[in-house]
């Protein structure tokens, strides 16, 4: 068995290293089998996707995109299910689309909820299919079509969508929560209950399970993916691979994976153990992983650089956010930095920054930092708590080992000889 197969970032699940904390599989196997809506919460590479593959057979998922509405959710679940949808007007309680076939399993599932469709086409392989589709004016064929598939509907990546749409869907979801239909979101919020913020009504109509880690957790995984290997890691290697993986389980899985490799650990050998003593491999592993994220962060900070010098009359308030952000402590990163803290160390570098317009700014950081696909989040804004997360933890690791220079200071004097301007552009 080599190291690889048993630690790393993996997209998919990783039996020999993989733990159950606080028994969560039994805690997320219950409540699916309750008339409840499920959201998984926690950071970046936490686990949440490796919990639900553990826990889920073959659901259907959806990944959330930035500037996508939510309506894509009905759009691409029921793809998956052979159905396409057109919709054509939602707002609150109305819901209007046509639903046409385009698989055998597609037109079996529109017949099971007393709606016709057929796939039609020609002889002649030249010619395009004609899908017959038929109007529906009502979110509950939506629900009822997946529901007759058998399967779950999982929302990954819930926190890329903007506010306006997380809302939209956190009221649809009350809508399908009457119909039956009880939908698992997955994504990375600071504060409890995000979904009862966003729509009271759910209250009662949904469960929270947050995916932390304790260090006596990420230890276990140590000891697990130790005894796959027949590799025993010393106390002080142990203590400092905990120390730097900042409570998140992926974050240990990539740094584990390259101290072993430093330490010329390949694989299992079935005649002796080995050891991984002290804590050099585990500061070189670092060293080394801080370099390949090294791309990851200088691409954030030109999208980031490139989407403040677009905003008229913006950069110097952006700039100063920005600066204070990087610059704040891992635990105010991980617990949550506030605006009022924000604007009190910005306004000492900026005396007309107002604080109306920092909060303002704040929540169209989010916006600033994806690629064309929309992927990319490493901060977080949250509109109910008013406070900036890290949403991924491996920038902790990157700025505590890497030499980096972020652009935000030179942008701050390039504001300053431009005039001081720091209105929201």
């Amino acid at each position: 068995m080599r190291v690889d197969q048993v630690f790393g970032i993996s997209p998919e699940l990783r039996e020999s290293s993989y733990v159950d904390r606080g028994e969560l599989d039994v805690l997320l196997e219950r409540t699916l089998r309750r008339t409840t809506h499920v959201a998984i919460r926690g950071p970046s590479k936490s686990g949440k996707s490796w919990l639900r593959q553990k826990v889920l057979d073959n659901p259907i998922v959806v990944q959330c995109r930035l500037r996508k509405p939510f309506t894509d959710i009905y759009v691409d679940a029921l793809s998956q299910l052979g159905i396409r949808l057109v919709v054509k007007e939602t707002r609150t309680g109305s819901f209007k689309a046509q639903l046409s076939a385009t698989a055998k399993f597609g037109t079996e599932l529109l017949a099971k909820v007393g709606l016709a469709s057929q796939i039609e086409g020609s002889s002649s392989h030249q010619a395009e299919v004609r899908r017959v589709g038929q109007d529906i004016d009502d979110l509950r064929y939506v629900a009822e079509i997946i529901k007759e598939s058998g399967k779950n509907l999982v929302v990954e990546d819930f926190h890329y969508m903007s506010t306006e749409d997380r809302r939209g869907f956190a009221f649809d979801m009350k809508t399908l929560w009457d119909y039956g239909l009880f939908v698992v979101i997955i994504g990375v919020w600071s504060e409890t209950n995000l979904l009862l913020h966003l729509n009271p009504d759910l209250a009662g109509r949904v469960v929270e399970i947050s995916v932390d880690w304790s260090p006596k957790d990420l230890e276990r995984i140590l000891t697990k993916g130790g005894q796959a290997l027949q590799v025993v890691f010393s106390p002080e290697a142990s203590a400092r691979l905990v120390g730097l993986a900042y409570s998140n389980a992926g974050v240990l899985q990539q740094l584990t994976l390259l101290a072993l490799d430093d330490a010329g650990i390949h694989e299992r050998k079935n005649i002796q153990k080995q050891s991984l003593e002290g804590v050099k491999h585990v500061d070189n592993a670092a060293m080394e992983y801080a370099e390949q994220l090294n791309p990851v962060y200088q691409q954030f900070s030109r999208l980031v650089s490139s989407g403040i010098r677009s905003r008229k009359n913006a950069t110097g308030i952006y700039a100063h956010a920005m600066a204070v952000i990087i610059d704040a402590t891992d635990v105010s990163l991980v617990n949550g930095l506030s605006a009022k803290e924000i604007f009190d160390q910005a306004y000492q570098r900026q005396p007309r920054i107002q604080l109306s317009n920092l909060k303002a700014i704040l929540e169209k950081i989010p916006e600033l930092q994806v690629d064309e696909d929309g992927r990319g989040l490493v901060l977080t804004y949250n509109t109910a708590t008013e406070e900036v997360s890290v949403v991924d933890r491996q920038l902790l690791l990157y700025r505590r080992y890497a030499t980096v220079k972020w652009p935000w200071e030179n942008m701050i004097i390039e504001a300053d000889e431009a005039g001081g301007e720091v209105e929201v552009g």
